[in-house]
């Protein structure tokens, strides 16, 4: 169970953030050379080829290699739930020519149920958030469930015969579904897997019932009426799962995550680093080119300061911290 002690710490270092950016910013070494960027830049991908993390890592180093008019190579630094590329991130020095994509794993969720190598937001200097996806429970259509309150009585029914299928113990696949647990009384047993592919082949295959994946990876499934969607994670509806309500619309507050991506880089890298990176990136994403491209992936821009990117994370960490608290998750 997660020491309760060690999420307030968590919650008081990310409100504190900002300042602290700050004072680090002040007492930053001139690190960059004039006319940043001289030389190429390695932009770390903390898992393998494939999947949501990868492709915004490809998209981000394709457009920002035009803008900078400097060649970006991406490198995938996979095992460890994210944390090996991330610690190579946080160590390299920080003038600009090393960036990481971060992501919901990385500084969102390990860091609230993990015992890492890395501090996800004092180790990282936050860049530009670059969009995310939210999370559908999805159930197989065989079974007699079309709407969010059948679904909610159901597992609380039985929810000791009942299971779902996660990517993997500490996942946002998992922690939505445990939050969701919580909220409504239900024991339902989880199921890991190796990955969102193998849990959703299940799911397709009617072995295991219901699961929570992002919707880039449920989509597909929904278009073809494999899956049925029931609710949604977010503030609001999808607009490409327009009839699917949202859990607030349900009555469940607090159901907000989502599957993010963004840039970082290590602690204290150059302010003007940061500012031209975060301004040339807000602009990208805002490009039709790639809003189409997220859009074709199901993830939504999310252009933020690097300042507003710094207190989301640690906002993340905060939920998933208290999500563990409450459900007894903790996975060191």
């Amino acid at each position: 169970m997660k020491n309760p002690t060690l999420a307030r710490r968590q919650l008081i270092r990310g409100a504190a953030w900002p300042a602290l950016s700050t004072l680090s910013a002040l007492a930053t070494p001139a690190w960059a050379q004039p006319g940043w960027p001289a030389k190429p830049i390695r932009l770390i991908v903390p898992v393998g080829p494939g999947g949501g993390v990868d492709l915004v890592g490809r998209l981000v180093a394709e457009q920002l290699s035009k803008a900078l008019g400097q060649s970006i190579f991406v490198e995938n630094i996979g095992g460890g739930w994210g944390s090996i590329g991330a610690l190579q991130t946080a160590r390299a020095t920080p003038d600009g020519y090393t960036l990481m994509v971060g992501y919901v794993g990385t500084h969102g969720t390990n860091p609230a149920l993990r015992k890492l190598n890395y501090d996800a937001l004092t180790d990282f200097t936050p860049i530009a958030m670059v969009g995310g996806t939210p999370n559908v429970i999805v159930v197989h259509p065989s079974l007699p469930v079309n709407q969010f309150k059948e679904l909610a009585d159901w597992m609380k029914r039985d929810g000791d015969k009942l299971s779902y299928a996660s990517s993997g113990p500490g996942t946002l696949t998992h922690l939505v579904m445990e939050q969701f647990k919580g909220a409504i009384g239900s024991n339902a047993v989880h199921v890991p897997y190796k990955g969102i592919g193998p849990a959703l082949i299940d799911v397709l295959g009617g072995q295991v019932p219901l699961a929570a994946p992002g919707l880039a990876a449920a989509l597909p499934h929904i278009k073809a009426g494999k899956l049925r969607p029931i609710v949604i994670t977010g503030a609001q509806r999808h607009a490409l799962v327009p009839q699917v309500p949202t859990f607030e619309e349900n009555g469940l507050r607090g159901f907000d995550g989502v599957q993010w991506y963004g840039i970082v880089g290590p602690a204290r890298l150059p302010p003007e680093v940061v500012r031209r990176l975060n301004a040339e990136i807000n602009r990208i994403i805002a490009g039709k080119e790639i809003r189409d491209k997220l859009s074709a992936e199901a993830l939504t821009p999310m252009p933020m300061t690097p300042v507003q990117f710094g207190s989301f994370m640690a906002q993340d960490i905060a939920r998933w911290a208290k999500v563990g608290v409450a459900r007894g998750i903790r996975l060191d």
